[in-house]
């Protein structure tokens, strides 16, 4: 197979126009072409009036030696034409089901239900591992409904909400499928492979930036744990890690207790929480397990009408399905020494409550497969510094994260509605006492307020200066009644748990920290890249085999 990027064609082209488009790439006769997949397909909007989309694909040609080595020749600089890498996952360990038959053998624990964990435990239970997964929360469909309960009546489930249960914080979320992280072996597109045989669309497969939303996720992530199940792993639903069971002397894993009191033995645990496991981050410190403050950042949800958004970036093309709801990405370094910078952007969709903590407002953003709500929303977030904003200490953010979530909470006015206000008059240091033609999305509601009583001053200084730049980049963004809802605090984890190069915990043999609460990924793929690269770390180890080139 040969894989040609950069295959630039009009937005309205002919379908037949991909084919002729590989074919004058190649130089190859019609009948030279056996068959081609697309890899990816983005689009190039810089001109407005002339977008482009931008293909990679795959085919197969006759005497593909001979058109290669003749396409070299005739452009030796050209960087556009390859062999296909094979994509293709294989198991480190190739005899996982007798390793596990072996008396006295202990199954791996993986701690969190998220994207993470639960691509940590497919691995190991595709391996024959039979993994137990422990997860605080509820099935997806019962956390949905409590979930629910938050947004329609106030009502917070602290074990059962945004962030806790089945599917993990990415499950109400825009279900956006892409990253950044380097992934050299492909993880990325075996994740994607396996999301579309739980039931996501197959165009997640091709498309530069796929999403899913939040009802497909939920029949995806049922899938994927009744696979696992299929295949001798365990789910324990409602079961919060507690505590470790730590050998004397060498602070080994020999199991983890619940809050139940039970105690699991275990030499393989992989700590897969997320971002807002602010209890067993505390428990970890109390064990004696190594962490570290990370910088992470804070700000607000900004909502705008799809409409502008969309005007903005495509202009005469907006509304074409193939571009879909518009996107943006905006960065800005304030004078103050601070990045200000587009977060999460969920085009047509809704900013949701997000706390797991009685007494605190959390926003987040969360879209459907369709794209089609009215607004488009962003978190728009300024960087923060550990050892500047508050103490170097790894729970120090974390307790940072607190103090403005409660500020917002009393802003809101003590019922979980969250604090709103108008962007224009944020920009001119007045409180909002009422909203405009934006209307905001926020369940349970807003109350219209000043957000600068919810943020630290910097952050307050840098967006004010920001929100006019974006503007010129993207015309209507600091419009007058654009929302500003807060407050966004948990945009990643304010702490990693170092591992080394074999997965596990600097401090603690046996402990594999792993996903975005550990701070080692960003969002749904990359927490399930490292979930994968985690889970084969742990097969190595029980079959007593050396980590390599995995990439930890």
């Amino acid at each position: 197979m040969l894989r040609l990027t950069e295959l630039r064609l009009p937005l309205d082209h002919p379908p037949e126009a991909l084919k002729e488009a590989i074919r004058a790439r190649l130089d190859i006769a019609p009948d030279a072409l056996e068959h081609f997949t697309v890899f990816r397909r983005g689009h190039d909007a810089r001109r407005r009036s002339a977008i482009i989309l931008v293909y990679t694909v795959d085919c197969a040609v006759k005497e593909e030696a001979a058109v290669l080595a003749r396409y070299r020749a005739a452009h030796p600089k050209d960087p556009h034409v390859t062999i296909a890498p094979d994509m293709r996952w294989t198991p480190p360990v190739a005899d996982g089901v007798a390793l596990a038959g072996k008396p006295g053998y202990l199954r791996p624990v993986v701690i969190g239900a998220g994207p993470c964990g639960f691509m940590a435990a497919l691995t190991l239970a595709q391996m024959g591992l039979r993994p137990i997964v422990l997860e605080r929360g509820k099935v997806v469909r019962e956390r949905t409904v409590d979930t629910f309960a938050l947004w329609r009546k106030g009502v917070l489930t602290p074990e059962s909400n945004v962030q806790f249960g089945e599917g993990g914080a990415g499950t109400f979320s825009d279900g956006k499928l892409y990253s950044q992280v380097r992934d050299p072996r492909f993880l990325g597109r075996r994740v994607l492979e396996e999301f579309v045989k739980a039931g996501a669309p197959e165009e997640i497969l091709y498309l530069a930036h796929p999403h899913i939303g939040t009802f497909r996720l939920v029949s995806m992530v049922e899938h994927i744990r009744a696979e696992i199940e299929a295949a001798g792993g365990e789910y324990r639903f409602g079961t919060r890690v507690d505590g470790l069971v730590l050998e004397e002397g060498t602070q080994r894993v020999k199991g983890v207790r619940t809050a139940e009191g039970e105690v699991i033995a275990t030499d393989h645990v992989v700590m897969a929480v997320g971002h807002s496991a602010r209890d067993t981050f505390a428990m970890l410190q109390q064990a004696g397990v190594q962490m570290q403050a990370k910088p992470f950042s804070i700000g607000v949800r900004i909502e705008h009408p799809q409409s502008v958004i969309d005007t903005a970036q495509f202009g005469p093309s907006a509304g074409n399905p193939l571009l879909g709801a518009a996107e943006y990405r905006l960065v800005h370094h304030a004078s103050n020494g601070r990045g200000v910078y587009s977060f999460c952007m969920c085009p047509g969709g809704t900013v949701v409550a997000a706390t797991s903590e009685e007494g605190q407002v959390v926003t987040n953003g969360m879209s459907q497969y369709s794209r089609a709500e009215r607004n488009a929303n962003s978190g728009m977030v300024v960087d923060l510094r550990p050892g500047e904003d508050y103490p170097d200490d790894p729970l120090a953010g974390m307790a940072f994260q607190r103090h403005w979530e409660r500020k917002a909470f009393e802003a809101g006015g003590r019922s979980y509605k969250a604090p709103a206000q108008r962007v224009g008059d944020f920009l001119a240091g007045r409180p909002s006492t009422t909203l405009g033609a934006v209307v905001p999305s926020y369940k349970p509601g807003v109350t219209p307020a000043d957000l600068s009583t919810c943020l630290p001053d910097f952050a307050v200084a840098a967006l004010r200066e920001a929100l006019p730049l974006f503007d010129r980049k993207l015309k209507g963004f600091a419009m007058e009644d654009a929302v500003m809802t807060g407050v966004e605090t948990r945009t990643s984890s304010p702490l990693r748990i170092p591992r080394g190069a074999d997965g596990q915990s600097l401090s603690t043999p046996g402990l594999y920290p792993a996903g975005e609460g550990a701070g080692y990924a960003g969002g749904i793929l990359s927490a399930g890249i490292d979930g994968i690269r985690i889970a084969e770390a742990v097969a190595l180890g029980l079959a007593g085999k050396t980590v390599e080139g995995l990439g930890l």
